[in-house]
């Protein structure tokens, strides 16, 4: 267990996707009731990131979307909000220089855009400049040879200059990435997503990323047109609520706009949302 450690909720600000894509065959009349829209069917979702900071380390799970992409790109993702990765990075306290590791849970616009930027020049260099930039090596080779229906989520600016960073790194095999940081794989949104699990003094926080984007995800048939592989999605799903069911784990939501933290219960119907909290006051308890 690691002696010292703080977390940090990073709001890199908000997007809107359509509900039916967010809740696939489920009809509005259903899913409206756990997640709420504006007049034209579309969701409001966060884009949180988590800071991880210990004696040796300051790690950022996923960096929101970035702004390399021009107005075209995200025309149709009406972005929205307040919160910017380096503006909420710097109100908590640190600088990009101070990041020392970037995990990504993978590599769709929303989650990694952010890692790279443009400097004075126009080149593509990190954002991060002391930091090493994870990935699963199953999702790298993935990702760098998209199929038809995911190439759009994948933007080459904002992946193959990973490479020339030098600072690239990947991930084979789940298990303890960091002292008190570990890492499982997930393969029904996206092949070779991570799935983070911070070890917080005894108590587990799980970074849900894509495999529950917001707690209304959470009923087992609550899938997103967006996973590729739906039913490795349904065994995934149901294999992380039994184990946060039965060793009291936190579910923290990158999308939830509503819900930072829950946890889960075991119900007549299947696994259940429990308490609702934020990280702040996960913290505290």
């Amino acid at each position: 267990m690691v002696k010292k450690m703080e977390l940090f909720s990073i709001d890199c600000g908000n997007l809107m996707v359509d509900g039916g894509a967010m809740f696939g065959v489920i009809p509005k009349t259903m899913w409206k009731k756990r997640y709420p829209c504006d007049e034209n069917n579309l969701c409001n979702l966060s884009m949180r990131s988590l800071l991880v900071v210990t004696e040796n380390r300051k790690i950022l799970i996923d960096t929101g979307q970035g702004n390399k992409q021009d107005e075209q790109f995200f025309k149709y993702h009406y972005l929205n909000g307040d919160g910017e990765l380096i503006k909420s990075l710097k109100a908590a306290g640190f600088e990009p220089e101070d990041i020392t590791d970037v995990v990504h849970t993978h590599l769709h616009f929303d989650h990694c855009g952010g890692t790279l930027k443009h400097d004075s020049q126009g080149a593509i260099v990190s954002t991060f400049p002391n930091a090493n930039l994870w990935v699963s090596r199953q999702h790298w080779d993935w990702a760098v040879k998209p199929n038809r229906r995911e190439a759009p989520a994948f933007p080459p600016e904002n992946i193959l200059p990973m490479l020339d960073t030098g600072k690239l790194r990947f991930i084979d095999e789940e298990g303890e990435l960091f002292p008190g940081f570990f890492v499982l794989f997930a393969n029904g949104h996206t092949r070779g997503q991570v799935i983070p699990v911070i070890d917080f003094h005894g108590r587990k926080l799980v970074f849900c990323a894509d495999l529950i984007p917001t707690m209304a995800n959470i009923p087992l048939s609550f899938i997103s047109a967006y996973d590729l592989f739906q039913l490795d999605v349904l065994n995934e799903k149901e294999m992380l609520l039994e184990a946060a069911a039965e060793n009291k784990m936190t579910l923290f939501f990158e999308h939830d706009i509503n819900t930072e933290c829950c946890t889960v219960v075991k119900g007549a119907k299947g696994i259940v949302a429990d308490r609702i909290f934020t990280l702040a006051e996960f913290l505290k308890f």
